[in-house]
Parts: C-alpha cells; sequence; structure tokens
C-alpha cells in the first residue's frame, strides 16, 4: 500500500471569489503558524528551556489559534512527523560526520608519513651522508637531485639548492598542512558531540532564503520582495489528513466528482466552494476513491482516508488529493527460475541472467551516451534503457536484482580533493 498524490489544474486567484481568496490566505497562514508552534514547543521541551505542559497539544493549538479538530489534528501529526525526520537526519549527519573525520585522520597519517621521510632526508644531508628512501619521489642520479611528479620534474645541481629549495620549503609546507588538518578534526569532533547531544530545530521557510536577505543584492535592494517570498515560502502550503470514517475520505474537504466542485470550511468558519477543479492526470483515481469511500456502508472497518493539500503558487493555487494505491498484483519475488542481476555503470547498464543454481544464460549491455545532456535528456534517456530491462525482465519471468551501495564515504570523505578545485 502506498500514496500517490495527484495534482489538479490551476485555479488562478482573479477567477475566485476575492473573500474566498482572503480566506483561505488567512487558513494557510493560520494553519502553519499551528504547525510552527507545535514543533518549536516539543522542541524547547526536549532541550529542556520549558517544562512539559500538563495540557496536550491538541488541545493547546485548539485553544491558541481557534482550530477544529481536524485542522489541529493534521498540524500535530504534521509536527510529529518532522520531529521523526529530523532524528533520520540526524543518524545521517553523524555517519557522514563521522566518515569526515576518519578521512581527516587518513590524511593526518600519510601527511606524517610524508613529514617523517622528508625530515630523515634532511637530516642524513645535515650529517654530510645523504640517503634517500627507494619509494620517495626524491633520489638521487649521480651528482644530481631529481624530484618526480606526474607531470614534470625538478632538477637540483647542487646539494645545497636541493636542500633549501626543496626540503626546507616542503617540510614547512607539511608541517602547516598538519596543523590544519587536526584542526578540521578537532572541529568535526565538536560538531559530532554537538549532533549527539542538541536537539536541532528547523528554519520554516529554508536557511537559504532567510540568509538571503542579507547576501542577495536582489533582496537588498528591494525587501518587500524578500518578505514576500519569505511568507510564500514559511505559509504557502497545507495538508489536511483524511479520515477513513468521514464521508468522503475527510471531514474538511469535499469534492464532488460529478460537478469538479471543491468544498471546504476554512478555519474562520468561510465556507469556501472551488469550482471547475479537474485533475488532468488522474481524474479517474480520484473519482474511484471518492465513489468508492462514498458507497460503503462500513467505512470504520473498510474505509480509506482521502488527504488534500492545499498550494498558494502566487497567481494560483494547487490542489493536490492524496489517496491509498493498493500494492500491484503482479510483483515477482520468486527466484526459483533464477533473477535477472543489473549493474548500473557510466556509459551503460549491464544485465546478467542467470538460472535457479546461479549458472548465467545470457549477458549483454545496454549502452547510452549522457555526456553534454541536460539533466531533463538523462531521466529520458535512462528511462528508455530501463523500460526495455524491465519488458526483457518480464518476457523472462524472472525479478530485477540490483546492488544496494553505500555511498557515504564517497560522498563526504572527498577522496580526489575539493570537488570545485578539481574543476580547474
Amino acid at each position: 500500500m502506498g500514496m500517490k498524490a495527484i495534482f489538479s489544474n490551476r485555479l488562478y486567484k482573479y477567477k475566485i471569489d476575492a473573500n474566498f481568496v482572503m480566506s483561505m490566505d488567512h487558513t494557510l497562514r493560520v494553519f502553519n503558524q499551528a504547525k510552527h508552534f507545535r514543533y518549536q514547543a516539543e522542541v524547547r521541551e526536549l532541550r529542556g528551556v520549558k517544562e512539559k505542559s500538563s495540557v496536550s497539544i491538541h488541545q493547546r493549538l485548539k485553544q491558541r489559534y481557534g482550530l477544529n479538530d481536524y485542522y489541529a489534528n493534521s498540524a500535530v501529526q504534521q509536527g510529529r512527523a518532522l520531529l521523526s525526520a529530523q532524528k533520520e537526519l540526524k543518524n545521517i549527519y553523524m555517519r557522514n560526520k563521522k566518515e569526515q573525520i576518519n578521512a581527516v585522520k587518513r590524511k593526518i597519517k600519510a601527511t606524517k608519513a610524508r613529514l617523517t621521510t622528508l625530515q630523515k632526508i634532511k637530516a642524513s644531508f645535515v650529517k654530510g651522508t645523504p640517503t634517500f628512501n627507494k619509494t620517495s619521489r626524491e633520489q638521487q642520479k649521480g651528482v644530481f637531485f631529481v624530484v618526480t611528479y606526474k607531470h614534470h620534474t625538478r632538477l637540483f645541481y647542487r646539494a645545497y639548492d636541493f636542500e633549501h629549495q626543496h626540503l626546507d620549503v616542503e617540510i614547512k609546507y607539511l608541517k602547516s598542512r598538519l596543523g590544519q588538518l587536526n584542526f578540521k578534526k578537532d572541529r568535526y569532533e565538536k560538531q559530532l558531540i554537538k549532533l549527539t547531544t542538541k536537539v536541532t530545530g528547523v528554519c520554516f521557510g529554508s536557511k537559504k532564503l532567510a540568509r538571503g536577505r542579507l547576501t542577495q543584492k536582489s533582496y537588498h535592494a528591494h525587501p518587500e520582495r524578500w518578505q514576500k517570498d519569505w511568507a510564500a515560502a514559511r505559509y504557502g502550503k497545507m495538508t489536511i489528513s483524511g479520515r477513513k470514517d468521514a464521508k468522503s475520505g475527510n471531514f474538511v474537504f469535499h469534492y464532488h466528482p460529478e460537478m469538479h466542485a471543491l468544498t471546504f470550511k476554512a478555519i474562520d468558519q468561510c465556507v469556501i466552494s472551488l469550482s471547475d477543479v479537474v485533475f488532468p492526470y488522474g481524474q479517474d483515481h480520484v473519482n474511484c476513491a471518492i465513489q468508492t469511500q462514498m458507497n460503503l456502508k462500513d467505512k470504520k472497518k473498510y474505509g480509506k482516508p482521502i488527504g488534500w493539500s492545499l498550494e498558494d503558487h502566487g497567481d494560483y493555487y494547487i490542489v493536490k488529493c492524496l489517496i491509498d494505491v493498493p500494492a500491484t498484483p503482479y510483483l515477482n519475488t520468486s527466484t526459483s527460475t533464477g533473477m535477472v542481476g543489473v549493474d548500473l555503470n557510466v556509459n551503460h547498464i549491464a544485465v546478467a541472467n542467470v538460472n535457479d543454481i546461479g549458472q548465467c544464460v545470457d549477458a549483454f549491455t545496454l549502452p547510452f551516451n549522457l555526456e553534454g545532456k541536460t539533466s531533463g535528456q538523462v531521466t529520458k534517456i535512462i528511462e528508455a534503457e530501463v523500460m526495455a530491462l524491465v519488458d526483457y525482465a518480464v518476457k523472462h519471468h524472472k525479478p530485477l536484482a540490483i546492488e544496494r551501495l553505500d555511498t557515504t564515504r564517497s560522498k563526504v570523505s572527498r577522496p580526489y580533493g575539493h570537488r570545485k578545485a578539481n574543476r580547474r
């Protein structure tokens, strides 16, 4: 069982009654304020700033913002979901931070080894008997001292020049680099402790937009533009959860499929009616879900909730219908006849067809070229190859198997240095 969001057409504000638009804007703002308060109240309690209230958060929202049970329940549920998401994100951040610490430790170890090698060479020069490590890039070739790099080679004719122009400079740089790495490791460890102990908050409206008020030139010249964007980001969306015992799956929103009309009761008790609300890419699914719910006799036992979401996009509104989609009954998970293994590569998909005892029956590749393509073109190119792959699996009646990679280390540790620096 999964959830599917079906988008409506654009509902332009100039076609809607002005009183309805005002009431919808008020509802969006008050609902989001209630959601923010619900989340922040629990964060303060978890941090120990405030004692836990004897009154439930549901009742506090109703009293503070004048909400009915359905609006308050949706705000409480969204706040709870946001808290749960933050906990999962914290685990990801902690795992990433640990990998960053390990990456810095590896760099410190390599830097120390390199520094020790150069210091030994330096000490041998001081004694007057130059000796070199067999694996180091510094070597003595006859009477010359050679430093070999990937694309070029430095040649020194005298020991004095080699010692002071290369060894001393490299040793000084490595000591400085070692200090920087130790500082970075210490900073990462403090951040890890902070992640472990602190209850993180959320910036509703995004941190990027909050910083943009002071960092973006367009907002400096037009502060009212930032205020408009900030309000749209903070108060532009509202989702009301459904109830399976409701006549149409929701006690706030009611959709009439035969008239394509959507009605709901706003927070200020205004009954808003929106006409010509159609769903171009799923009208049949919406109609079927609502008709099925309305025709049920025992809704508490067999009913399914239908959620509704309202989004303000400036000149128009978008409505989303959230319905439950049953799992496909044609999902093949049996490996009695074998399976089709898939490996994704930079320019092709490698496919291997094996039988029930693991013997390779067929193997081939699905090539593609993504160089110079836009993100939309890349999506369509890969989509075409995946469709061919699925058709192959359906034809042979075998499930698909793909490797599950943990990309934490490759994304976080930066094994090849800074991404922007590598572009040069």
